[in-house]
This record gives structure tokens, C-alpha cells and sequence, in this order.
């Protein structure tokens, strides 16, 4: 049975959830935790901003005082961002205040310096402020105690950031899944190889690397399986050593397809086995005693989209991440396209500005496996099935192409 896109990405979730692997936790410094998954909750260890602070270079002032304007004060001290101003400001009196520096003691406003003209110690301040204007109360981005960051997040540059305001040189982080990468085919040679005119180098396995990485797990390659049972099944064993095994090729109807095979000889459960979407519909999904794998296709767009669609969710769920769906933005379509397959379909595509609107054109391309229509790509358009014909100009779905 051939399942829906829809219906084996939610499968492929039921399938993790219900195996509630729990990864284990380790503790890492802070300069190292970019693109991990937090393993603990994370509070506020006092108010952020932990004090009153400016968002303009102007005079702090009390509203009241600057309701009529024109308005003279006197400038009776200065505050900026690391040197405060300590003094209790006084009724008709001003303090030059700079960009993150905190408020004196009753001011409740600021005064962009726009709006005045000084001379000497006297400021006339020719617009009104209301109470609140132009900074941030204190503790109105997180109260003392409050969580900022929860478990399971995923830690880019800006948590890095947030954990270093909170005081945090090191965070329990969960440890990254180990994805095993087999790439099968007696027509695959190593990359640095000089192939015959009839293999082609291993360019799926470097792919895969690279997609496991920028997800969060850490890759091991395991070389190329020849279409031989034997040694296909001892690579397959030493592959479900990892948290989750990768296989690419070796998966259709053909006669030396070996891998579900072998998997089945090793007392494998298969979830599916043939997915609606293009490239990529030979599709296997499933675990053989504890560990999950994918038999991915063959072709190298194939395996690149289905990575992209399934593989990622469930390494993000084996990081200790919640897993997100593929995200699909929208542009319009630069030229007609006729679709009829009934399947999700994902082409190699351009988005570029044009006018107020992002457009998308197909590249060139020569199906599943050119790799060099990919590298001119930098998005997939999807069309749905029921989309079967589409004019120029319509609201399109597009996939990004990660990095």
C-alpha cells in the first residue's frame, strides 16, 4: 500500500513517539552548544532588564514636568550604560541620559534629544512625553525565576545569547544521535575514486553527512554495501548499532534490491514501503529491534527530499526535540505548469524578488538524479495532487534547500 505524504510523515511521528526513546544528557560549555537540544529548563536569574533602561539618547524626566511644552529644566547629571546616575530626581529637573543606561529614581520618562535644545546646564525640551515613553521596565522581558528557555529547545545564536545574559557557562544539553549512512550499489565508488564509465562516485553518502549534521545528529559512514547479500547484512548489523540507520538505494523492485531482504532476515518491521511522492517514492520506513531506519532511494535527489521530508523529524525526535513538519512557504509560479501524477511532486526551483512578490521558475533539470539542477536551485516547488494544472502567476508551496 502506498501511502500519502501526509500519511507517512504522520506515521513516521506515531512510530517515535510511541517508542519513547529518551536520549541521555551531558553537560557542555557554553561556546559549544550552538545547534543542540537543551536537556533542562532554563530561569531567569534576575529581572531582565534588571533595571530600568533607556531605549533613546535624550533626558530622563518626569512626565508631569513636560506635559506643556515648551518646558525648561535643569540638567542637574548624566547617566549612560554602565555609569548610572545615583542621585533622586527632583520636580523641574532633567539628567542627560544615553542609550541602555538606567533611569534615576523619579524619572518616568525620556526625552529624545531631538526634541530639546541646551544651553549650559539649562534644557528646553520642546515636545511632551507620557509616562513609559522611550524605556523598557524592569523585568518586563523575564521576572527573577522565570523560565526563558524550556527543555527541548534547539540552542541557536540568539538562545547562546539568552543563556549568557542568565548567567549560564555551561548547559545540559541532550547527546546528539549517531546516524549510520549506507550507501549500496555495485555501481558506487568512493568520491576520490576515477570511476568506470558505468559507476558513479559516492556522492549520497557525503549528502546524507552533510543533512545529518545541519540537523543536529553526528554521521558515520560505513562505506558501500555491494549488492551481495552476505556483505550487506553485516554492514546493515554494524548499522543498527546507531540510533538510526540510513540506507540509500537498494530499496525498489529490481533483482539485486537486496536490502529489505536482509532487514526482513534480521527480524525487521516495515511501516511502509512506498510513499505518493516524486522524487522519492520507493520509501522505507522502519525498526528492526530497537533502532529505526530508512531505505531511502537511490537517485540523489531522491535521497536528498526524502531526508528532507521524513529522516529529519525523527533525528530531531531522537535529539530530544519536538519534530517540526517540512516548512512550505509560498510564491507565486513564474511560468504555466501542467501537473497531472497524482503524487506530492518537489522540482528543483529559483525564488527571486520580483516587484512586491517572490516568484518562482523551475531550473533545468533531468529528474532524481542531476545533482546539477539541484546546485542551481534554491528551493523545491511542491505540487500537490490535486493541483493538475497551475498558471502563471498562482500561489505555489516551495520547500527551502537547507544549507
Amino acid at each position: 500500500m502506498t501511502l500519502t505524504f501526509e500519511q507517512a510523515l504522520s506515521l513516521v511521528k506515531t512510530r517515535l513517539a510511541a517508542a519513547a526513546l529518551a536520549p541521555s544528557v551531558e553537560t557542555v560549555p557554553l561556546a559549544e552548544v550552538r545547534g543542540r537540544i537543551l536537556a533542562e529548563d532554563v530561569p531567569a536569574d534576575r529581572d531582565l532588564p534588571p533595571f530600568r533602561r533607556a531605549t533613546r539618547d535624550g533626558y530622563a524626566v518626569r512626565a508631569a514636568d513636560v506635559a506643556t511644552v515648551p518646558a525648561e529644566l535643569e540638567c542637574i547629571g548624566e547617566a549612560r550604560a554602565g555609569k548610572p546616575w545615583l542621585g533622586d530626581l527632583k520636580p523641574r529637573s532633567a539628567v542627560e541620559i544615553m542609550t541602555g543606561a538606567p533611569l534615576p529614581e523619579g524619572a518616568d520618562a525620556v526625552v529624545m534629544v531631538e526634541y530639546t535644545r541646551r544651553d549650559g546646564s539649562r534644557v528646553e525640551v520642546l515636545r511632551s512625553a507620557t509616562a513609559g515613553e522611550n524605556f523598557v521596565p524592569r523585568g518586563s522581558e523575564a521576572q527573577s525565576g522565570r523560565r526563558v528557555l524550556a527543555r527541548g529547545r534547539r540552542l541557536g545564536a540568539g538562545e547562546v545569547g539568552l543563556l549568557a545574559a542568565v548567567g549560564r557557562t555551561q548547559v545540559r544539553v541532550f547527546r546528539r544521535p549517531e546516524v549510520a549512512i549506507l550507501p549500496t550499489g555495485d555501481e558506487v565508488v568512493p568520491a576520490d575514486a576515477t570511476p568506470e564509465w558505468f559507476q558513479i562516485r559516492n556522492s549520497n553518502a557525503l549528502t546524507l553527512a552533510a543533512q545529518v549534521e545541519a540537523a543536529g545528529g553526528v554521521p558515520k559512514l560505513l562505506g558501500i554495501a555491494p549488492d551481495q547479500i552476505e556483505p550487506l547484512r553485516a554492514l546493515i548489523e554494524e548499522g543498527l548499532k546507531s540510533d538510526l540507520l540510513l540506507l540509500s538505494g537498494g530499496v525498489s523492485a529490481g533483482k539485486y534490491d537486496f536490502v529489505e531482504t536482509v532487514l526482513a532476515a534480521l527480524g525487521a518491521e516495515f511501516y511502509f514501503e512506498s510513499v505518493a511522492i516524486r522524487p522519492g517514492k520507493p520509501l522505507v520506513f522502519g525498526r528492526a529491534g530497537t533502532k529505526f531506519f530508512f531505505g531511502l532511494p537511490g537517485n540523489p535527489v531522491s535521497t536528498y527530499v526524502t531526508f528532507e521530508l521524513f529522516a529529519r523529524p525523527v533525528l530531531q525526535m531522537l535529539a530530544g526535540a519536538e519534530p517540526t513538519a517540512p516548512v512550505f512557504l509560498r510564491a507565486r509560479l513564474g511560468k504555466t505548469l501542467a501537473h497531472k501524477t497524482g503524487l506530492t511532486t518537489f522540482m528543483p526551483a529559483r525564488v527571486e524578488r520580483v516587484g512586491s512578490d517572490p516568484v518562482a521558475n523551475l531550473v533545468a533539470w533531468q529528474g532524481s538524479g542531476d545533482l546539477v539542477g539541484v546546485a542551481a536551485a534554491n528551493c523545491f516547488l511542491v505540487v500537490h495532487p490535486e493541483q493538475t494544472a497551475l498558471a502563471a502567476g498562482d500561489w505555489v508551496d516551495v520547500m527551502g534547500i537547507a544549507d
